[in-house]
């Protein structure tokens, strides 16, 4: 991504979350930086087949990402119905982007979109700050 940059591993922390687990700013982040969805590139064909498979991140409908690797920090990254991050797409790669600046201990969050939603959040209801006050 031009002009931007990424954020550094030791500004990121694992943690638990409403989700389970989550990424969460350990100083604070300017908005803008960006971490980089990692992993396999894989047909998008392939990973339909992958039933029960997490962490994958559909670029098109051609290629996904296979996020599994514990290496990919972004894979801790939750959905929220009011995102702090969004995704940006270039090429073959996914990268997270602040879009504010984010503080010690506040969690990354972006919207995964509403195809995602209808499939695999809506039966369960969503666990976001927004939809749980709403619970």
């Amino acid at each position: 991504m031009r002009r931007t940059k990424p954020i550094p591993k030791k500004l990121l922390r694992v943690k638990r979350s409403k989700s389970g687990l989550g990424l969460f700013a350990d100083d604070t982040i300017a908005p803008g930086m960006y971490i980089e969805y990692t992993g396999t590139l894989i047909s998008t064909k392939k990973a339909n087949t992958m039933h029960g498979a997490r962490y994958l991140f559909e670029i098109n409908k051609v290629w996904t990402i296979n996020g599994s690797s514990r290496n990919n920090l972004a894979r801790y990254i939750n959905h929220s119905c009011t995102p702090n991050c969004e995704s940006v797409l270039d090429g073959t790669h996914v990268y997270i982007k602040t879009l504010q600046e984010l503080h010690q201990s506040e969690e990354l969050v972006y919207d995964y979109g509403e195809e995602y939603f209808e499939e695999f959040i809506q039966p369960n209801g969503c666990n976001c700050a927004k939809c749980f006050q709403r619970k």
